[in-house]
């Protein structure tokens, strides 16, 4: 069964999206945290999707969308179940795209089942580059957009929100999000229909 309602938002701004606007370099920010502004868009978005009664929210284990999730749906009145998937983590292409270890997550965010991660969640094969990220291959990308596609068909439940990056959303909407923008995902139709 696909779910009624599917609502794809982007994670607030992060301490590496304020820099590399800055500078247009990668600030060497590993798995960056939200910004002050991005905590205030997080505020926003929390009263825009008050009252949309979802039944489950989907993060990435990347902080900055964990941060995100809970800024968002804490006290939320629909109570939906939070679960963390990493088919939906970013494009690894950046330092702020390279997580940390399950545990550390799990020491940081002790209300946020991460149990079911590997300790090494990210990519982290093949040579690193100059920098020393591991560039996740593009194949390897698709088919995980492609599969995250599947894994949201089969869901049960009526009404989901993806809490996740750019990039991903991008190439699963076709829509370039800014931060904690939204956007609806209709899979039975294949479309797209962006929030106000």
């Amino acid at each position: 069964m696909t779910p009624t309602r599917i609502v794809c938002i982007r994670h607030g701004e992060s301490t590496f999206n304020a820099a590399h606007r800055l500078t247009g370099r990668d600030p060497g920010h590993i798995d960056a945290r939200l910004t002050e502004r991005g905590q205030a868009q997080v505020a926003a978005a929390r009263a825009d999707l008050h009252d949309i009664p979802f039944d489950l929210v989907v993060t990435s284990p990347l902080t900055r969308a964990i941060q995100t999730t809970k800024g968002i749906f804490t006290g939320h009145p629909a109570e939906p179940r939070i679960l963390v998937e990493v088919l939906h983590r970013e494009c690894q292409e950046s330092s702020c795209d390279v997580g940390r270890a399950a545990s550390v997550l799990a020491a940081e965010f002790p209300d946020v089942a991460v149990d079911h991660l590997p300790e090494i969640w990210w990519h982290a094969e093949g040579e690193p580059d100059a920098d020393g990220i591991h560039i996740e291959p593009r194949t390897l990308f698709d088919d995980r957009v492609a599969a995250f596609r599947d894994w949201l068909a089969a869901r049960p439940e009526r009404t989901i929100a993806v809490v996740g990056h750019g990039t991903f959303f991008f190439h699963l909407t076709g829509v370039w999000l800014d931060n904690c923008e939204t956007v609806e995902l209709d899979l039975g139709l294949d479309r797209i229909t962006r929030r106000a």
